[in-house]
This record gives structure tokens, sequence and C-alpha cells, in this order.
């Protein structure tokens, strides 16, 4: 299936952890994420991203842990997402056992993308940039991919690192990258990238990457942008990393930070919360939906061509 990118998406966060950086969006178990990403799929939220295992450094999660998780909430998903399709116009643009509204899972574990894929996910958001054995299952099952700036392991606190330009460094990397998964038979339509705000990477780099998000959007490939509540917003709003405030009240930081994001090209934003999908929808109605000729185009028209993510 593919995602209708001509304007930009919200993909609804949706964690089956209890530890996860913004308590707001803890579901804790497989049944209260059904409902949890039930309601986001009310709200409008266009996909939903479902993860088992928080991305803040911590010990190695057994990848059988994981998916016990995971996967039964991507089933739950999957059977109560196929309602929507009763809607238009997801009944006439949708066949076979597509979801009117696609599940991506957050995992960098090959064996447990696989069976959350089974499960009927369509997207994998990879936070650990990437690997042989990912590339590989991508390009045999025809997924949706998001392929994540990060230099070393997930779940690993580092440093941040130092670049003449970031944003330079970052158009490199994704393009050695995109290289290797392509050598492994993974095709570039399957992609998005996404520049990995807060890992590796300093508030002043967050926010350089930011403004420039068109330098990346230049590289082809659907431009996904995962920044709710995160740490650069809270060190922005405090003044300082060291008192940088916490993630329940990063809530309208974010919300400046989508709109942006919005402006300067973002395909797909990963979020918590409906300000930032409001947020989105207004920007994108402001920036992107008058034609070349000063026409207005319907926003709300998801007939339009598609493109990206599968």
């Amino acid at each position: 299936m593919t995602l209708d990118l001509e304007l930009p998406a919200a993909a609804g966060i949706v964690n089956v952890t209890v530890d996860s950086m913004f308590e707001g969006a803890r579901s804790g178990t497989p049944e209260q994420a059904v409902e949890d990403g039930l309601a986001l799929a009310e709200a409008g939220f266009e996909m939903l991203d479902v993860g088992a295992v928080a991305a803040k450094a911590g010990p190695p999660v057994p990848p059988e842990d994981e998916a016990a998780a995971l996967v039964p909430a991507v089933e739950g998903l999957v059977s109560e997402l196929r309602r929507f399709q009763s809607f238009p116009p997801y009944s006439e643009e949708k066949g076979g056992n597509d979801v009117a509204i696609p599940l991506s899972v957050d995992t960098f574990a090959p064996q447990v993308a696989r069976q959350a894929l089974a499960a009927g996910a369509a997207v994998v958001n990879d936070i650990s940039g990437g690997c042989e054995g990912m590339f590989g299952l991508v390009a045999e099952t025809g997924c949706g991919y998001v392929l994540m700036h990060i230099e070393g392991p997930a779940r690993v606190d580092r440093p941040w690192r130092e670049y003449d330009d970031a944003v330079d460094h970052l158009r490199s990397w994704f393009e050695g990258r995109v290289e290797l998964a392509r050598d492994l038979g993974v095709a570039e339509e399957q992609i998005a990238i996404d520049p990995g705000l807060d890992f590796d990477l300093s508030p002043e780099q967050d926010l350089e990457i930011l403004r420039r998000l068109g330098e990346l959007r230049a590289l082809g490939l659907p431009l996904y942008v995962s920044l709710s509540r995160k740490d650069f917003i809270g060190a922005v709003l405090a003044g300082s990393w060291e008192e940088r405030l916490p993630a329940r009240q990063r809530e309208w930081g974010t919300v400046a930070a989508v709109t942006l994001a919005v402006s300067e090209g973002a395909d797909v934003l990963r979020i918590h919360d409906r300000s930032s999908l409001q947020a989105m929808r207004v920007a994108a109605a402001i920036v992107r939906s008058t034609d070349a000729d000063g026409t207005k185009s319907a926003y709300m028209d998801r007939s339009s061509s598609r493109r990206g993510l599968g």
C-alpha cells in the first residue's frame, strides 16, 4: 500500500511501554495500546507508529519480550482499524487486506519486525540506522521503511558529535545508507528518511537541521520528522540543556516546531498530541494548499497522487 503524501501526514505515537520519555504516551499493555491507537485514529491521525521499546538509553530488551508486547498490539489495531474502511474515501481507495490507517512499527530488531509485518504492519520505523538483516527483510517483504540517522548503537548515550556542517553530513550519510539498501534489493520508493533529532545531535544542530530541512528533502525521498516533546525543545524552552523542561511541559514548543517543519517540507510528522495535529494541518493549508496557478486545492482530498513509504 502507499500513503498519500501530497500533504503532510501525522503518525500518532503508540507506546506499549511503561518507561517511554513522555508519561502521557505509555500504553503499558497491548490492550491499552489498541484503545489509545483507536483514539488517535478517530482524532484524525493518518497513520500510527507502534513501539514496545523506549528509545532512551537502557539495557537490551530481548526480542521475544519486545515481540510479546508489540505483535498483539499490532494485531488488535489492524483488526479494529478495518472498520474505518467503511468510511469514504477509504472505501473507494482500499481493497484486499489493506487497512485504511496504516501501522508502522518502531523496532530495530529484524526478527521482531518480521513478526509485526506478518501481523499487519505496513512500515518499519528503524531508529538504528539500518543493518543488512533489516534491509534484506524490507526488500523481501516490500514494506515501507523509515531510515533514521544515528551513528552508533541505539539506546546508548554518547557525546554529541561535532560536524563542520550537520546538514551536509546527514546528506552524505543518507546517500551512503540508501545506496547500501538499494544494493540489498530495497527500492527507493520504499524509503523515507528521518534526521534523528536528539540522536547524536546537540540542540543547536537540531535547530539548524529544522531550519534547513529543504536540503534533506532535495535527496528526493519522503522526509519523516520525529520531534514531538523531544529534549531539544525542553532545552530551548528552559534556555539550558542541563535545566531542560520535562516532556510533559513541551507540548506548545512542539506545536511551534511542527509548524516550522511543515513549512520546510516535512512529509510525515511523528507526534503525540492533537494540538500538533491541528498545527500540522493549518500550516499545510497555509503553505501547500494553493496550486501554481493560484487556485486552491482541496486539503482533505485523499484521492490525489500518492508516493512514498511502500
